[in-house]
């Protein structure tokens, strides 16, 4: 069986023979283009063990036999692995290639170094960072014929910073274009089509490149994207004569997912939101599915019909995330003014990008409302008699409203479970369409509402009333130690059960945190209380508002993880139970001096505003009393989901039972009710899943061709080592930073500094011991700056790249009041 075949010979099923980059140049080939003769050595000799000299010799003569002796005889030599040039990774100058080679002695050792650079230290970790299973992966080696360039460079045919889809992307210089693949010269850049303004048709003009020439480019990019199906990098060169020769074509793997098209073709504006929950992860299908249709029953519960199989349209899944669709509310002249102050609550880039929006004449103001008034009127009428009397109450008699909400709280969780009676897949489907979230549309839900939105207006009031009495820090630090959090409850719960755990403290840091699981799960782990800890917390996680992750009652690696870490806490003045009584006496202290310090001046204002902030502490730990409701009935869902999928992995229709979270909730009855096999599809999301889990960066505002809003923001001035975000708890630490992107296993020394892509309440329990906050997202109102107050740990948030900027070690200064952080 040969080991060589021509590059023109290359079918795309021949991926684990050629690699990807000489799969990627056969089918250049076929679709017409212009590509640098050549063969391809194929992974049967890397399998071998050595090179099959006589075979690689007959080719290199055949190819270069018969062209001048100044060019046929040199050839390229590029690695060509079976990972390599693939949709989720590009291995762009990982593995080695050799230009200009002379001579078969030559070629035999260029092919060895190409094998040699398979398992290169960078090409290793590259493999490991992207989950590439060292052992499966082989080389193939690309040969081809020399083009000896006037010119050469990269197209892009989308803009690999910005994400846009609607420009290509084009650096050219003289020569060959390995000096600007490696950083050696400085390009000529250009954008195709040329912008309309002048300076960039001037650009064009004057650099290596013609419109004739950069007009040709853009038509191949075209293209090879068309057959491709997905944005591409190409290596391109013109020879002497102008020709145009195609060196290679990969995917563009760093770009984030170009939303939906939509159905009017006119350009749209979507947010990121879930960061606001703290979930920058990716959903599970079914957990964005699940998510839009408790919102399509909050709205039809409020009058207003919203098919449940499909959920609210506003809501639009981009990578998994959930992005709201802001165009009509943009477009709007009703509303388009007031967006950039709503917007504050997302960070100043947010805001900053809205605004740099409404000068764009794609979305320049229109008629009409964004909204049916019908609707408007609708959900009025139903909600402002009872916000009227459940904010008046909740105002009047503080205590009294905060008991009325925690017995809604456990009367939700009391009627968040499935009847008795459910037996088959469809009549569990019908239950999770139709009644799963039923729990929390009624009456419970609301008194619990009203308390909270009632702490709300109370914490604000006081920033008006001790307008230049009280500077911001002050007023946040009257939120301190707050009590009634269920979260904080949480958290100095999970740290009891520490404390009393001491006796065991080498099992707990000593093994690991999965082993410890497995243990718990067996009956094998000494009793330590964690058993009565999950019957009443067990329903969270990291990523909780997701269904298609499991609780904690399901899989306590985490909180094992974090057991170690209370049990390497000494320091007794700094055990969370004394953290959080100082940040409340300090609230309290706080309190009545700003009431004394606005009485000369403002003796109305300052007795009200001091009676305001107290009943503001009343009701603040309600804050996040809702979604702890919510997870009631999340996890009854996610109980009847999973039984679905048992029933159809038996029908053969899933490959195992927690395939079903990858689906949503029409196709999930789709394959209940006509037994559709979902297995190809499952697969697919799985796989898609995991590649997005390993993204490091979000974009928060994204245009409907892809482009990343917060790329055109301008940065903002900054001192030498200080990085500005957003504030949201006042106080300064200093400490070594610990960046930490999933909290599964992770490991925080007390009084380091917590960076972190964001936070939820499946994070809070690191906050313990930590000795400040760093987000690269959120939202002053989010959960984990709220913990963060309460705690008296200064937190700064939307820094954006926090996890790349900082690393784990380095001394830093966070200011929270000022949103500041000094890296010394």
């Amino acid at each position: 069986m040969t080991n060589v075949i021509d590059l023109a010979d290359i079918d795309p099923g021949m991926l684990e023979l050629v690699g990807g980059k000489a799969a990627a140049l056969g089918e250049m080939i076929k679709a017409g283009e212009r590509v640098p003769d050549g063969f391809c050595l194929t992974t049967r000799a890397y399998l071998d063990g050595h090179v099959p000299d006589e075979e690689l010799r007959a080719a290199y003569r055949a190819l270069t036999t018969g062209h001048g002796a100044d060019t046929g005889a040199r050839v390229a030599v590029r690695s060509s692995a079976t990972a390599e040039d693939l949709p989720e990774a590009s291995f762009a100058g990982q593995q080695d290639t050799f230009l200009n080679v002379e001579g078969e002695a030559a070629l035999v050792e260029a092919v060895r170094g190409c094998w040699a650079s398979l398992h290169s230290a960078r090409a290793v970790a590259y493999r490991e960072a992207n989950n590439i299973d060292q052992d499966r992966v082989a080389m193939a080696v690309v040969v081809q014929r020399m083009v000896d360039p006037r010119v050469a460079g990269v197209l892009f045919t989308a803009d690999p910073v910005t994400g846009s889809r609607s420009r290509m992307v084009i650096d050219a210089a003289p020569g060959l274009g390995t000096a600007i693949v490696e950083g050696s010269v400085v390009p000529d850049h250009y954008l195709w089509p040329a912008e309309r303004d002048r300076a960039e048709r001037d650009r064009a003009e004057r650099g290596c490149l013609g419109k004739a020439q950069l007009d040709e480019l853009g038509a191949v990019g075209q293209c090879l994207q068309a057959r491709f199906g997905a944005p591409q990098d190409i290596e391109w060169a013109f020879d002497a004569e102008g020709v145009l020769w195609l060196l290679q074509s990969r995917p563009i793997t760093t770009l984030f997912p170009q939303p939906p098209e939509t159905a009017d073709g006119e350009p749209h504006v979507y947010l990121e939101f879930g960061h606001i929950q703290g979930m920058l992860r990716p959903f599970t299908p079914m957990g964005l599915s699940v998510l839009k249709l408790a919102a399509a029953m909050w709205m039809t519960a409020m009058g207003v019909p919203v098919d449940p199989l499909h959920g609210i349209t506003r809501i639009v899944p981009i990578g998994g995330r959930a992005y709201a669709d802001l165009t009509d509310l943009l477009r709007s002249r009703w509303t388009r003014a007031r967006l950039p102050q709503a917007m504050e609550i997302y960070g100043p880039r947010v805001r900053q990008v809205i605004e740099h929006l409404l000068d764009d004449p794609r979305f320049a103001p229109r008629r009409g409302l964004p909204f049916r008034p019908a609707t408007a009127i609708k959900m009025t009428l139903r909600l402002t008699p009872g916000a009227l009397v459940g904010i008046t109450r909740s105002v009047v008699r503080p205590a009294r409203a905060r008991a009325r909400a925690i017995q809604a709280m456990h009367d939700i969780a009391a009627r968040s479970t499935g009847p008795g009676g459910l037996a088959t897949a469809a009549e569990r489907l019908h239950y999770v369409i139709h009644d799963a979230q039923q729990p929390i549309m009624g009456r419970e839900m609301m008194t619990l509402t009203w308390p909270l939105m009632t702490s709300l207006l109370l914490s604000g009031a006081p920033s008006a009333l001790l307008n230049g009495v009280a500077s911001p820090g002050e007023l946040d630090l009257t939120l301190g130690g707050m009590p009634h959090n269920i979260t904080t409850e949480m958290d100095l719960a999970l740290w009891r059960l520490a404390d009393g755990a001491r006796d065991h403290r080498d099992l707990l840091t000593g093994t690991s945190p999965e082993q410890l699981a497995a243990r718990y799960r067996d009956n094998t782990l000494p009793d330590i209380g964690l058993g009565e800890f999950l019957r009443t917390y067990g329903r969270r996680a990291a990523g909780e508002i997701d269904v298609g992750l499991p609780r904690w009652e399901e899989d306590p690696t985490p909180l094992f993880a974090t057991l170690a870490n209370y049990l390497r806490l000494d320091d007794p003045q700094q055990s969370p139970e004394q953290r959080f009584a100082r940040a409340a006496a300090t609230a309290e202290t706080t309190i009545a001096q700003l009431a004394h310090r606005a009485r000369p001046t403002r003796p109305l204002r300052g007795r009200l505003a001091g009676v305001l902030m107290r009943r503001a502490r009343t009701l603040g730990g309600l804050r996040e009393i809702g979604k702890f409701a919510w997870l009631a009935p999340l996890r009854e869902t996610r109980r009847q989901l999973l039984l679905i999928g048992a029933d159809l992995a038996e029908a053969g229709l899933l490959e195992r039972a927690e395939d079903i979270m990858f689906l949503d909730l029409a196709e999930t009855h789709s394959a209940v009710h006509h037994r559709t096999d979902q297995r190809a599809l499952t697969a697919q999301r799985r796989a898609s899943y995991q590649r997005e889990l390993r993204r490091t960066r979000i974009p928060g505002a994204l245009l409907s061709d892809g482009t990343d809003l917060e790329t055109l923001a301008p940065t903002p001035p900054a001192a030498d080592g200080v990085l500005v975000g957003m504030a949201a708890s006042a106080g300064t630490a200093t400490g070594k930073a610990r960046v930490i992107r999933d909290p599964t296993n992770a490991h925080l020394e007390p009084g380091e500094i917590l960076v972190a892509p964001t936070t939820d309440p499946g994070w809070t329990p690191l906050f313990m011991t930590a000795a400040g906050l760093v987000t690269e997202t959120g939202s002053p109102a989010a959960h984990g700056p709220t913990v963060a107050r309460e705690y008296g740990i200064p937190a700064v948030i939307c820094l954006r790249d926090a996890t790349h900027l900082i690393t784990t070690g380095q001394q830093i200064t966070i200011d929270g009041a000022a949103g500041t952080v000094q890296i010394q």
